[in-house]
């Protein structure tokens, strides 16, 4: 060793060891965030550490020599004990979720863990157990299940609680030899009131029409959001279908009142469908096919009512889904000109004063190579109803635009065609792009065409609709309002509208002759329209002795199977031009 060797540091000793084991386990021990109980062979504390105060509020000196059940909650029975302290004998540990009490009396869950420690004999020697309060977990878990298990729009159950519950309703039905109804909601003309209003305004609507639903049955039935605004109820325990039939009008008759929404007041009505089990479906799937089926006949039959399934539903359903998507695909290939199927129908307009054609009115055609030709009756609601009206009228004030500059190649001039726009066009921020461009495209000047919007469309949010057409009347585009008369309209906001004309609906001109009430409504809204300083055109004219009525009264422009059926573009072209002497 040199003298600038330094000596080893002597070897710690045994008993050294062991203290400094000892004191980093006290201190894991006391410092621990779980609580540590501690008892011996006869189940008596011991010691406890600090968590254990702040976690039960009971210091040491309160529980050192009791026995541990002093923070029992009283919850668990004595079938849990007893599988607990077999557990322990078994295998000398223990763990599990319970639940106990504090000193202050509040009852919290806990996650429990107890470990046995024996002497060299076997005997037991200590009982250790830790445990920390999982109160906070538990409730993130019920958040969970709660977002799992329910809407969180209306806080009703959601399609997979509603499964799982009508799963378990009709175990029961079958077993206990009882019949069930399931009625499957769908809100009339929600989309409308979504699209004008925006979703915040649909959302609170949804709101109070779960509210009303849930008053509307009892506490065991089932009340579920499928999703959008299509509802479902279950009633488990039903004598027969006129128990379901009255717990539908109740329904009807809860959802029909108006909802106030912000400064809004709006109305929706319910279609219902319903089906039974056993005899319309055994199973959940079929039930709720078949309820579907009932509801879009309640649909059908004119909305705003409630129709039991029957088979023949089934085969209605299946050529409306049939019918929508030979429509998707007919709207494909809508720009291809070799293979569209759509096509533009024109019917005259002609002025009472000279009999001459001054306008026209596009009507839009569908002829599919799997169903025919489709009355826009049939196609023009699934349209709307599933979105595809706003690609399909666009396509119609393009190519009315183009057909518009066929006629003036070919010399036709001074008539004006009237274009449908659907409440979706209407509220879309591409429209008056779209008929700006259309318009430059076939170098048209405004006052070559004219906008139609049907009168309940007008009065949907009609700040909105106000701005959107002055904008338009800013372009020299000139505004009609169709189907008038059949509507609710406020006469005060009707005369800020910047409109030029006024369309008489056919339903009042087709008795005219027969029923005095049509007459003279016929002849106010005539009288009406000119106060106002607007122009008005009778639609479904068919007979002379309506021409001549009509015309009295002062009627300005007549429309109808009198003059002509719409025709197709070829056909209007030679009409026109032998009424204005053009020769091709």
């Amino acid at each position: 060793m040199t003298q600038d060797s330094t000596p080893a540091d002597p070897p710690e000793s045994p008993l050294g060891s062991v203290k400094l084991s000892m004191e980093i386990l006290w201190r894991a021990y006391e410092q621990s965030h779980e609580a540590v109980l501690v008892s011996d062979g006869e189940n008596r504390i011991i010691a406890v550490n600090a968590a254990f105060t702040r976690l039960t509020g009971y210091g040491a000196d309160e529980v050192l020599g009791q026995n541990p059940k002093i923070l029992s909650s009283g919850n668990a029975g004595p079938e849990f004990y007893a599988a607990m302290w077999e557990g322990l004998s078994q295998y000398d540990f223990w763990e599990g979720e319970i639940w106990d009490k504090r000193k202050d009396g509040s009852l919290y869950p806990k996650w429990l863990c107890i470990s046995v420690l024996r002497d060299e004999s076997g005997q037991v020697r200590h009982y250790v157990a830790n445990f920390t309060d999982i109160s906070a977990s538990k409730q993130a878990a019920d958040r969970l299940a709660q977002l799992a298990y329910h809407d969180a729009l209306t806080h009703l159950p959601n399609r997979l609680a509603f499964e799982s519950q009508l799963a378990h309703a009709l175990r029961i039905c079958a077993r206990e030899n009882r019949q069930l109804a399931l009625m499957l909601i769908d809100l009339d003309n929600f989309k409308n009131i979504n699209d004008t209003l925006g979703h915040h305004i649909g959302d609170t609507l949804l709101q109070q029409v779960a509210g009303r639903l849930r008053e509307s049955v009892r506490s065991s039935d089932l009340v579920a959001r499928l999703g959008g605004d299509e509802f479902v109820v279950v009633l488990p325990e039903i004598e027969g279908s006129l128990t379901a039939a009255r717990v539908a009008g109740k329904i009807q008759t809860a959802l029909g009142e108006n909802y106030r929404v912000n400064e809004h007041l709006l109305y929706t009505t319910p279609s219902i469908g319903i089906s039974l089990y056993p005899t319309d479906g055994v199973d959940a799937g079929m039930l709720l096919r078949n309820a579907d089926s009932a509801m879009y006949h309640a649909k059908d039959a004119g909305r705003n009512n409630h129709q039991f399934y029957a088979s023949r539903m089934n085969e209605s359903a299946g050529e409306r889904l049939q019918m929508e998507n030979a429509l998707r695909q007919a709207i494909a290939s809508i720009g291809l000109p070799e293979t569209c199927q759509f096509a533009l129908h024109f019917q005259p307009q002609i002025s009472t004063k000279n009999g001459r054609v001054v306008g026209l009115e596009a009507l839009l055609r569908w002829t599919s190579p799997v169903f025919g030709a489709v009355s826009p009756l049939r196609f023009i609601p699934i349209a709307e109803e599933t979105g595809l009206i706003q690609p399909l009228g666009d396509w119609v004030i393009w190519e009315s635009c183009r057909l518009i500059h066929d006629m003036r190649q070919r010399g036709i001039a001074g008539v004006r065609v009237a274009i449908n726009i659907s409440a979706q066009q209407l509220r879309h921020e591409n429209l008056l792009l779209l008929v700006r461009g259309a318009l430059a495209c076939y170098e048209l000047t405004p006052d070559a065409i004219e906008l139609e919007i049907t009168e309940s469309t007008a009065m949907q949010n009609p700040e909105v609709t106000l701005d959107i057409l002055d904008q338009l009347a800013g372009m020299g585009i000139e505004l009609a309002i169709d189907d008038f008369g059949t509507g609710h309209s406020s006469l005060a906001y009707l005369k800020h509208l910047p409109i030029k004309r006024l369309k008489l609906d056919r339903s009042f001109v087709l008795d005219i002759e027969t029923d005095a009430n049509d007459a003279s409504i016929c002849a106010a809204i005539i009288a009406l329209g000119h106060n106002l300083g607007l122009e008005l055109v009778a639609e479904g004219v068919e007979t002379a002795m309506q021409s001549e009525f009509l015309s009295r009264l002062g009627c300005d422009y007549l429309q109808g199977y009198l003059y002509s059926k719409p025709l197709p573009f070829a056909e209007i072209i030679a009409y026109l031009q032998a009424q204005q002497g053009v020769s091709e």
